[in-house]
């Protein structure tokens, strides 16, 4: 079991380094807006988790520089200024790495399997946001330059439709074995009503139709908060759309009617919804929904395109719901420093469900819920519509 658990350690953490390696040490050191820490900062923080949390051995300097957002392990540098954190050097983080690598290895053994198995998934949570990040930096400057050349786009063959699911008590959450973060348990009962939705999320065209119909000049069509972004972000396409073109992973390209749309925040999925005589799901509609589908099946970061295609309800985009972000009835918090992890953002977010092109596969289930607040758009996120039961 130690050998095997090693082998995926090992390989989760050169992938987040391969992840890294398109990038100029100049890339890696930039952040362009709060949410978008340098990639440096990513390389080091996942190893701090290992050296703190897992280890529980942190380095005083490094717990300044690398902790996140855990009160309970002491002060730390301002999410908004890491990228002024010119030092310690990118060299030295990589050092910094291969020494908590090699001090795992020798403890892994005597460390909690549990923590270790967080300090994992924790990672593979990062190297999503190491491309959503880069994105942004790249994305945002003058020339707009391609994190990488050779990325090849989607197939797109899925058309929309609608499929109609029966009401009744359903059960969603988490099982009480294997792993799941804190937030998806425990498992227990809701009650849904007839709904549908559609086959696939939306696709580009779908937007553009919104665009082309003034659906970002009529405050009709959106919630109060949603209509003042649009106003105080000038918001009129979704992020990285410039005309007929879009800026991707792989750089700018033609905007691709049939391909899911991404980068549209919870206000502007809500508004197209409702110009569209629709709605979000609810996640615990999402959930249900995706009963008896394989994760596994979508399209995601390790298929090398990092775009999204079809619009499955596992891979290429993330999918809001209408749901608040808060806690399953009966929701305990992890034991330790980890109690930090999820409960203490049970406010001002929103659910979204099924993973992107940009998550590494295996990672994903039915009941994983990710969070956002509801103006973010920089992360790969889209909308699946809903309508209740019986509508036309």
């Amino acid at each position: 079991m130690d050998a095997s658990f090693l082998a995926r350690f090992q390989a989760v953490r050169s992938r987040t380094v391969k992840l890294c390696a398109p990038l100029t040490v100049e890339d890696q050191l930039v952040q362009p807006m709060p949410d978008a820490s340098p990639a440096k900062w990513h390389l080091a923080h996942t190893t701090w988790f290992f050296e703190t949390v897992v280890l529980g051995a942190p380095d005083p300097e490094f717990n300044f520089l690398f902790n996140s957002y855990y009160e309970a392990l002491g002060p730390r540098v301002e999410r908004a200024r890491r990228g002024m954190l010119s030092r310690p050097s990118l060299e030295r983080v990589h050092a910094y790495r291969a020494d908590v690598d090699l001090r795992i290895a020798e403890a892994i053994g005597r460390v909690d399997p549990e923590l270790l198995e967080l300090g994992l998934q924790h990672e593979q949570q990062h190297q999503e946001l190491i491309l959503t990040d880069a994105k942004y930096v790249l994305g945002t400057q003058p020339l707009r330059p391609a994190y990488r050349d050779d990325l090849r786009r989607a197939p797109v063959t899925a058309r929309a439709g609608w499929k109609s699911f029966a009401g009744g008590v359903v059960e969603i959450g988490a099982a009480a074995t294997g792993f799941a973060f804190d937030n998806e348990r425990p498992r227990h009962r809701v009650v849904v009503e007839p709904f549908e939705l559609a086959t696939r999320a939306l696709a580009n065209r779908d937007v553009q139709e919104f665009i082309a119909a003034g659906g970002y000049r009529e405050a009709k069509w959106w919630l109060s908060d949603g209509w003042a972004a649009v106003a105080s972000e000038r918001w009129e396409a979704p992020l990285y759309w410039r005309g007929d073109e879009h800026y991707t992973l792989g750089g700018v390209r033609a905007i691709d009617p049939d391909e899911t749309a991404c980068h549209l925040s919870y206000y502007e999925a809500d508004a197209i919804a409702r110009w569209r005589g629709a709605r979000l799901p609810t996640e615990a509609e999402w959930e249900h929904a995706s009963g008896g589908l394989a994760p596994d099946a979508g399209n995601y970061a390790d298929d090398d395109r990092l775009c999204p295609g079809d619009g499955a309800m596992f891979g290429d985009v993330w999918e809001w719901t209408r749901s608040s972000y808060g806690p399953y009835p009966g929701f305990r918090e992890l034991p330790g420093p980890a109690a930090e992890y999820n409960g203490k953002f049970m406010s001002g977010q929103q659910v979204l469900r099924g993973g992107s092109c940009l998550t590494p596969r295996g990672h994903v289930r039915a009941s994983y819920r990710n969070f956002f607040p509801p103006s973010a758009r920089w992360q790969m996120t889209g909308v699946r519509l809903a309508r209740d039961g019986g509508s036309r």
